[in-house]
């Protein structure tokens, strides 16, 4: 990311304006004109950048909550995860989170495992995902309203979760998802 690709056409952006602006949510109206076409006026979702976390135990099973969210109206499973703080890195929020959401604290390293930007054509969202291999039980869940069930799932049944729709939210779907992949890459 950030390469540059000179056979790549740009878009131009001419301007931009803040229509709605709240601690976790901007909306910006961007003047943009893409490459052959003509000027208008698109629409930005700015969120605050996410982190989350892959919590794995010595049996091979990850750290996971089981939440309702209201928007989709939907449960399912999810991995511990918050907005990144003003002066907090990617791994301190991760870990932060996991802690405050599960009672679990992260031990040893935490590691990056993977970034990305879930819709950058409409939204911008940086999601940081980290892996974390070892964790210690410290107590309830500071939040109580973050979580309805919190439970160590092998890792192996993941998929037949996703296939499901049991896995819910980008962040818990790139970050299993690569993991299993990157593990499948070396073996």
């Amino acid at each position: 990311m950030g390469e540059e690709h000179g056979d790549v056409p740009r878009w131009k952006v001419h301007s931009e304006r803040t229509l709605y602006e709240h601690h976790w949510v901007r909306l910006d109206q961007v003047d943009v004109e893409p490459p052959g076409g003509s000027r208008w006026w698109h629409h930005v979702v700015r969120l605050r950048p996410i982190a989350a976390a892959v919590v794995l135990n010595d049996e091979d099973c990850v750290l996971m909550l089981y939440r309702h969210r209201f928007v989709p109206d939907a449960v399912a499973w999810e991995l511990p995860g918050g907005v990144i703080e003003e002066g907090e890195s990617g791994a301190d929020t991760a870990a932060r989170e996991t802690e405050e959401e599960t009672g679990w604290r992260p031990d040893g390293p935490i590691e990056p495992l993977v970034v990305f930007e879930p819709m950058p054509g409409m939204v911008a969202a940086r999601h940081e995902v980290y892996v974390v291999r070892a964790a210690s039980r410290v107590g309830e869940p500071a939040d109580s309203e973050e979580a309805g069930r919190i439970a160590w799932i092998p890792l192996e049944d993941i998929p037949t979760m996703i296939t499901n729709g049991q896995v819910a939210g980008g962040g818990s779907l790139v970050g299993l998802l690569y993991l299993l992949a990157s593990r499948s890459v070396k073996r």
